[in-house]
């Protein structure tokens, strides 16, 4: 099977510049893509898990992979699939952000391993847009694009009304000298993107063809882009209640990780396997029977949730990520250690006490679990408070030492799922 089959059967191609060009160009030739990453952030989130995993099927296709992080077009910000100007980062900021993207770039997509020729490799396109003169860009880019040709683009058209300043109506133009730069450099022949980059691949393609031509020469060049990536219920892949699920483990935990795939819902899962995983075509087929017969078993999204932890972070984050949710589960929370139990606990109610003993019913009032001594007194009489897993329902019952997760933390459960962590100072 051919790479561009195996996306189509994973419902990954949106769009293609020429399908039937590019599949005789991937077949005939080891070939030289890019993706481009904007550092709008210090870390990348699952929202661009899909390029990134693009990036990688090529390259296991046999094919040559860079990763482009957007040093330069970051400064200036991409008005595709926004809806107002962005605030423009200090270049501080922006070249901390590309840091630091490279580094995470670098350890998903493997940039060490070299035992063979094409390893995914890294470009900054800061390199060449930072001292690149107003003159230079005018006279080499400028003049290939008229202005009716940009204002037909969705990524401008859409902002007309709103309003578009001429700094991000030039996106597209600096977005298409990465493109040139690369081919050049590098016989770079295919760009890919997500489906609002569609405009500007291919006004890159335009410009290496105008370029070529300008010198009597012609030019092989593809564009492609992935779908919008949607759950069943129509919300953007990846938002969750507006908060952004982030590959860094210290923005997003690996337990939090694993949890947003074991949660998935079942009209979903089997779409996001076919996505994200490099799983079989019969292991897929045997986990969409799981989903059909015993949905209440979740076999395919722990499957799933298994293959994007270890490829995300690694063997030993998805072992720890496995044992946080089976103590939650259980209620064993004993067998955690400090780590497990933060990161198994930082989203809940905490409160910091002295390393002192301190009555449990004193606590769950300073603690606000109960909202009163009577209703604290309630709360362990009617078995409605836990320590560590273990129901309390002695009204005397003292918190000391022993009660201490690793010296520093004590885990409260009142009810069937409300925690609460004390932190021990």
């Amino acid at each position: 099977m051919s790479i561009l089959q195996d996306l189509e059967n994973r419902g990954l191609i949106n769009q293609v510049t020429d399908r039937e060009g590019l599949e005789n160009h991937l077949k005939n030739n080891q070939v030289t893509l890019y993706c481009g990453f904007d550092p709008t952030a210090d870390s990348l989130h699952i929202g661009h898990l899909v390029p990134l995993t693009m990036l990688r099927r090529f390259q296991r296709a046999g094919h040559k992979p860079i990763a482009l992080v957007g040093g330069g077009t970051g400064m200036i910000g991409d008005p595709s699939g926004r809806s107002s100007e962005r605030s423009l980062n200090t270049e501080e900021v922006v070249f901390g952000f590309t840091e630091s993207i490279q580094n995470q770039i670098a350890k998903i997509v493997d940039m060490d391993d070299t035992s063979n020729d094409n390893q995914v490799i890294s470009r900054n396109n800061h390199d060449w847009l930072g001292n690149m003169t107003i003159i230079d860009f005018l006279r080499g880019a400028g003049k290939h694009f008229g202005i009716n040709y940009m204002l037909s683009k969705d990524s401008v058209s859409a902002r007309l009304a709103q309003g578009i300043t001429f700094t991000e109506f030039s996106y597209m133009i600096l977005q298409s000298l990465d493109f040139l730069r690369l081919y050049e450099e590098e016989n770079c022949t295919l760009q890919i993107g997500g489906s609002d980059q569609w405009g500007n691949i291919t006004a890159g393609l335009e410009l290496i063809r105008r370029s070529r031509e300008n010198q009597g020469e012609t030019a092989e060049v593809y564009g492609l882009t992935v779908p919008l990536i949607t759950t069943a219920d129509g919300v953007k892949f990846g938002k969750t209640a507006g908060n952004a699920i982030w590959l860094d483990p210290e923005k997003t935990s690996p337990y939090e990780f694993y949890q947003f795939w074991i949660n998935v819902d079942d009209r979903d899962v089997i779409r996001f396997i076919k996505y994200f995983t490099f799983l079989s075509d019969e292991e897929i087929a045997e986990l969409e029977k799981e989903v059909e017969s015993q949905p209440e078993k979740r076999v395919a999204q722990r499957r799933l949730a298994e293959e994007m932890t270890r490829s995300i972070h690694d063997e030993a984050a998805l072992v720890q990520a496995q044992k946080i949710s089976e103590a939650l589960f259980s209620g064993d929370i004993k067998q955690l250690n400090v780590t497990e139990v933060e990161q198994a606990f930082k989203d809940v109610p905490n409160h910091d006490v002295l390393k002192e003993p301190v009555g449990l019913i004193d606590l769950l009032v300073n603690a606000s679990i109960s909202s009163s001594k009577r209703q604290a007194r309630e709360d362990v009489k009617n078995g409605a408070i836990y320590i560590n897993g273990d129901r309390v329902q002695d009204l005397d019952y003292i918190v000391d030492e022993a009660d201490r997760l690793g010296d520093a933390f004590t885990v409260i459960r009142r009810g069937k799922k409300k925690y609460y962590l004390i932190r021990f100072q």
